[in-house]
């Protein structure tokens, strides 16, 4: 990576959130605890989902279980590196660490859209047509959406993410954010070439068209709940997508805000909030929003904490 004096770029510096040293530790005991909360949270669900023989008949808790897992590999690739930037405060990162980063950061946000969509799918078929969906749900079909899901993003990205780090990087190696994103662009000197030209276009392309998908989904569940003459399943079904609802709410919310407008239009504080939002607060929230409030997961953690309080009076009473 050139610079125009002829050395070579090998580090950026990340400023992170506040450069202010009581601020930073406040916000470095805050997000210790949001990150090991987001962690425990979406574990248990997980071992939930693969531990109750009744949660692991159904396919939305497989979907729920991988987009749980995708959440913890998400929050764990921004983190914990922002946790030990607010612990130091040189902020350092190499080249290559931080176009990792970068690369994983958008291939796991790109998997998290199209996670959302197969949801929307899955419940639109459940309720839309539920005499076609255990055939069409079948557990061959969940996995090769699974399959899908986890390999689109990451193969999604992988060229406009090589062009980007080709670029020529001149003047100022300091970035003004506490992950390696977007804003790296505003580092690089012309030409650009047609690496920025592509990620944008991915960014609407993939946003924009997973967001219309479910858009569509829910809004046909929302006609045929309305329109059912079974007032229990309408309100079970209304109960089910309104979590889903705010979750697809949180997220696109504050996703097109930040990498739907062009590059360098967000100013840098109110872009830090919008990342810290959707890159913390978002996956702390989502299985308290998907699964605190869903009596199938209630009724699950029951069994398995019965389970487990049976199977330790047996081991104290051997």
């Amino acid at each position: 990576m050139e610079l125009t004096n002829g050395t070579t770029v090998q580090e950026f510096v990340l400023l992170g959130l506040d450069s202010r040293p009581h601020k930073r530790f406040f916000l470095l005991i805050i997000f210790t605890i949001i990150y090991i909360s987001t962690l425990t949270e979406n574990t248990i669900i997980i071992m939930l989902v693969n531990v109750d023989t009744q949660l692991a008949q159904l396919p939305m808790y497989h979907f729920l279980a991988n987009f749980f897992l995708l959440e913890i590999c998400y929050v764990t690739t921004t983190m914990p590196r922002m946790l030990f930037d607010l612990a130091s405060p040189q902020g350092i990162i190499s080249f290559k660490a931080c176009f990792i980063q970068f690369y994983i950061f958008f291939s796991l946000g790109v998997n998290e859209n199209f996670f959302l969509s197969t949801m929307a799918l899955d419940r639109y078929l459940a309720i839309c047509h539920p005499l076609r969906y255990p055939t069409i749900m079948s557990p061959k079909n969940c996995s090769k959406l699974l399959a899908g899901c986890w390999m689109t993003g990451f193969l999604a990205y992988a060229t406009p993410i090589i062009l980007i780090s080709r670029l020529s990087f001149c003047g100022s190696n300091v970035c003004d954010n506490f992950l390696c994103d977007q804003g790296l662009l505003t580092l690089a000197c012309p030409p650009l070439g047609n690496g920025p030209f592509i990620l944008f276009s991915l960014n609407i392309l993939l946003i924009v068209g997973n967001l219309i998908f479910i858009t569509i989904s829910y809004g046909i569940i929302i006609v045929t709940l309305i329109k059912s003459s079974n007032q229990s399943s309408r309100k079970k079904g209304f109960s089910t997508i309104s979590f889903h609802l705010m979750v697809v709410a949180l997220l696109y919310g504050s996703v097109i805000a930040m990498y739907v407008t062009p590059s360098g239009k967000t100013q840098s504080r109110s872009a830090k909030i919008i990342i810290v939002f959707y890159t913390a607060i978002t996956p702390f929230l989502n299985p308290m929003i998907y699964c605190l409030r869903n009596d199938q997961v209630k009724e699950a953690l029951g069994r398995v904490l019965r389970r487990t309080e049976l199977w330790l009076r047996k081991k104290m009473t051997i």
